[in-house]
């Protein structure tokens, strides 16, 4: 990922529409796993719609999270490539 916050949202507005899996570190080591799509990127937060069996329809994460590691961010068709 890039190391800028205006490089993040740059690199995040190419890849609108695509499925991405965010792992959000929630706390002493415990993290949370969630699936869905970019949906949109605002100035400060972008927002991840998530797909049906999820308790919550959109979550919003700031470029911050990114930058800091907070979450981590894996789209779907880099997942593939890997394998």
């Amino acid at each position: 990922m890039p190391t800028s916050l205006t490089d993040i949202k740059s690199h995040l507005d190419t890849r609108l529409g695509e499925k991405v899996v965010v792992t959000v570190q929630v706390g002493r080591n415990k993290t949370l796993e969630r699936h869905g799509m970019l949906a949109e990127t605002f100035p400060a937060v972008f927002v991840v719609e998530l797909e049906e069996d999820e308790n919550l329809k959109r979550v919003s994460y700031s470029y911050t999270d990114i930058l800091t590691k907070n979450i981590e961010m894996d789209f779907t068709d880099e997942v593939s490539e890997e394998d």
